[in-house]
């Protein structure tokens, strides 16, 4: 449950900060601010900050250009650091879970508890089999207290931490009204370093993984392949360089297209074949990589399934004030961040 004032969503990325604040009214919740601030090269490395003084900077710059003023905020955690696991426990009452998840999170944690934070959520309850579901989320401590610290120093209050994968979760249940509960979706985000999926049956998450095959690795391979600068090969692949496209770089692109889609295919199967669920009925596809039609095709491809990108955006009114042509040429990019921004002052566990 949560109550209270909507909280700042602010997503810190690998290659960029996106921040959405939100207001609630009684007939739509609208967007009222939003920023966007790219970040230099290597500033984050798979979640971990590597240049902290940089990330506070941009952060102090994006709320004062976006004109927010609100500093209570929701932030977002990914990379390896990070443990999803769905646990089946035996069946208990709120307070015996409470008093065992720690000697659980210790088997399925492979990390030193003691350096981890860790919460836990039931799933579903099957009195008949006296067991339930559980979701356990793990991050490693100091991961955690690193970003959160970055977003103090630029004068914020972090009052939420979220797992990036749950937060893109959110912004889908809201463009769809609720997840189904009678098929199973999956909803992938291609950042600049990682891919997340996350596999969504019976309207609540079954699986998450990250890959590191993500934008960048397109970008690299183009620029691998066609001698190219980083730069270029970024625009190149971002379509911003104007003019016809060398038939190597489309060629290149192409390829790496294909060897994430792989990957995403790959995951997919594995959930399946341990899963025992019949299919995954569509693919979902967000983040920077959502505007990169070879790669919606060659998921779409390697799946054997629809695609279809998701654009967060489209479930909320737009506030006048609001640039919202720029908004919207970003759309899939905001998931996390509206996803975040979803979150309020006081989460109390149901």
């Amino acid at each position: 449950m949560a109550e209270g004032k909507l909280l700042v969503g602010v997503d810190i990325g690998a290659s960029s900060i996106k921040v959405v604040q939100l207001k609630e009214s009684r007939r739509a919740l609208s967007i009222v601010r939003f920023g966007h601030v790219d970040l230099p090269r290597d500033t984050i490395i798979d979640g971990h900050v590597m240049n902290p003084s940089v990330v506070t900077e941009a952060l102090q710059h994006l709320f004062a250009s976006s004109k927010i003023s609100q500093k209570e905020v929701a932030i977002g955690v990914y990379g390896q650091s990070v443990i999803v696991r769905k646990i089946a426990m035996p069946l208990m009452t709120k307070d015996e879970l409470a008093e065992s998840i720690g000697w659980e999170a210790e088997q399925h944690i492979p990390f030193d508890i003691k350096q981890m934070s860790y919460d836990y959520e039931v799933l579903a309850r099957f009195p008949e089999e006296q067991r339930m579901d559980v979701l356990l989320v793990a991050a490693k401590r100091d991961e955690v207290s690193d970003v959160a610290t970055i977003v103090r120093d630029a004068k914020l209050k972090p009052l939420v931490v979220d797992i990036n994968a749950f937060a893109m979760q959110n912004a889908l249940e809201k463009s769809l009204g609720s997840l189904p509960v009678d098929r199973t979706i999956a909803v992938v985000d291609v950042g600049a370093a990682n891919t997340t999926i996350n596999v969504l049956s019976k309207g609540t998450s079954a699986f998450t993984r990250e890959i590191q095959t993500a934008g960048s690795s397109i970008t690299e391979e183009v620029r691998k392949r066609c001698n190219l600068g980083w730069e270029q090969s970024e625009a190149y692949k971002c379509g911003a360089q104007g003019g016809l496209v060398p038939q190597d770089v489309n060629a290149a692109i192409d390829l790496a297209c294909g060897n994430l889609a792989g990957e995403v295919h790959r995951s997919l199967d594995f959930y399946l074949a341990t899963s025992g669920e019949a299919d995954i009925t569509r693919i979902y596809v967000c983040g920077g990589g959502a505007a990169l039609a070879p790669l919606c095709r060659a998921i779409e491809e390697k799946s054997r399934r629809p695609v279809e990108i998701f654009d967060p955006v489209l479930a909320f009114t737009v506030d006048p004030k609001v640039d919202e042509a720029a908004l919207r040429a970003r759309g899939p990019q905001f998931a996390v961040a509206l996803g975040l921004s979803l979150r309020r002052i006081r989460e109390v566990r149901a």
